[in-house]
């Protein structure tokens, strides 16, 4: 098939999965797009590098330098959802107050720049964090937010799955890349193998929960149109997670995906104790398989060395480099400089991360901020124990990105800025207040439906109850 061809049938296909899924009863905002573009930016590729106007990076300085034309839609993306966030400023208020140890390790990652070796970079890097920070408020503050998270997560998947094929089958000079070892690695829309695994991470997850409603029979989540697409693009996913070979990416997907569908169960889901034993289970699982002599049968059955393709040693070279234990190196700088030098003279395949999230977080933050992400991810399980019983609907999705998040993390740099896996695992350990939407957060525009348009202007009118966050 001629490559316009098929591109001409990719792009009908993506709006046909657009159409079947759609949902007219559902009252969301046009402004979940301002996240889900960020997101698909992040887990695809710039827009300097789409357009071929930033080369790779090959020495230490241009690791320093970054694009123009990238940080001007950031910044403009970062501006607009702020805009929406001084518009729905009673309900960002209230979730940045439930959601109190983010918002100090946020905080603290501030602070780091003072005493970091490039702090502008640092400053520049910290401004993206607090991009991810906002798009995450963006979701969570819309009016239907079950049905934002739905939509969200599907609209990732829906752009970002068919067009990885697109360029993997009949673009291989954007889809594929040839390694430093000469080895071609199947990348779609992204850049590397791994980024290509964590979006399919995000997507498959989100599919299985899909799926898992239609099962249980919640809502109206057996109409045809939405189970075709997501059964289309769950088949899609697969397809793409055997072509990426991203070994980290596929098994944390079968980790929560398998919990997810175990949870579902009425009869276990409302017993908590079991769930923790669950959660625990798979967390422990995947820690002694990666780090355990015990692991090393399993780790070399998936196709991967007990050194964990060099991570090991990796590893050990960084905490003996790494000169400020306590406070860190300053926020994600510390892969700048020398140190990237002579890391790069050491290894021939360059890398530019740890390959650890919980080691990435120790190296820039120190002690202090490894403490204060410990802080974030046990306050963020205390929530998803409370999500069950208050939010059933995306529940288990919270619970399945918390275990993906929390396995990515040992074997990937996972908390990082711009880390499409580091966006929703905010999203899903996140607090979310019960109370009323303010007036300003209801006049936002949503789809058509003259009925829950009636209702709305009678709520808003002081004749019915407005409606409340689960």
């Amino acid at each position: 098939m001629a490559p316009g061809i098929a591109t001409i049938l990719c792009a009908g296909g993506i709006i046909g999965l657009f159409v079947l899924d759609r949902d007219r009863n559902a009252r969301i905002s046009k402004a979940l797009w301002i996240p889900v573009l960020w997101i698909s930016l992040s887990g695809s590729r710039m827009v300097s590098q789409w357009l071929g106007l930033s080369l790779r990076i090959a020495t230490a300085d241009q690791a320093v330098e970054g694009s123009p034309l990238d940080r001007n839609i950031l910044a403009g993306l970062i501006a607009v959802g702020l805009l929406v966030c001084l518009r729905r400023r009673r309900e960002v208020g209230a979730l940045l107050r439930a959601n109190a140890s983010i918002v100090v390790f946020f905080a603290y990652c501030a602070a780091s720049i003072l005493w970091s070796d490039y702090p502008f970079v640092a400053f520049k890097r910290w401004t993206k964090a607090i991009g991810d920070l906002v798009m995450i408020l963006i979701v969570l503050s819309d009016p239907d937010r079950s049905a934002a998270m739905k939509r969200f997560v599907a609209r990732i998947g829906f752009l970002l799955v068919p067009a990885s094929i697109l360029l993997i089958k009949y673009y291989p000079g954007l889809g594929q890349v040839y390694g430093l070892e000469g080895k071609v690695r199947y990348t779609g829309v992204t850049l590397d193998k791994n980024t290509l695994g964590a979006v399919c991470l995000i997507s498959g997850v989100g599919c299985v929960w899909r799926l898992v409603e239609a099962l249980r029979g919640q809502g109206n989540a057996r109409k045809a149109g939405p189970l075709i697409a997501q059964i289309t693009l769950l088949a899609m996913v697969l397809w793409l997670f055997q072509k990426a070979d991203s070994m980290t990416s596929l098994a944390c997907f079968v980790l929560a995906a398998a919990l997810m569908a175990v949870t579902s169960f009425r009869a276990l889901a409302g017993r908590r104790a079991v769930v923790h034993l669950l959660v625990g289970g798979v967390l422990c699982f995947a820690f002694a398989a990666l780090f355990l002599e015990v692991g090393a049968g399993l780790v070399e059955t998936v196709g991967r060395d007990s050194t964990l393709t060099g991570r090991a040693d990796l590893w050990k070279h960084l905490l003996s480099m790494n000169e400020h234990p306590i406070f860190g190196s300053g926020f994600e700088t510390f892969w700048l400089g020398k140190r990237l030098e002579d890391l790069w003279q050491i290894y021939w395949w360059q890398p530019n991360e740890s390959h650890n999230g919980y080691l990435e977080v120790f190296l820039n933050l120190g002690w202090i901020g490894e403490a204060l992400l410990a802080v974030v991810i046990a306050t963020g399980y205390r929530n998803l124990a409370g999500a069950s019983r208050h939010d059933p609907d995306t529940g288990g999705l919270r619970l399945a990105y918390f275990v993906a998040g929390a396995a990515y993390g040992l074997t990937e740099a996972a908390f990082r800025v711009l880390s499409p896996v580091w966006i929703v695992f905010l999203l899903a350990i996140s607090a979310v207040p019960r109370g009323p939407l303010s007036k300003a957060t209801a006049a936002l525009p949503r789809p058509s439906g003259e009925q829950h348009r009636r209702d709305f202007a009678l709520a808003l009118g002081g004749k019915a109850r407005p409606p409340t966050w689960p």
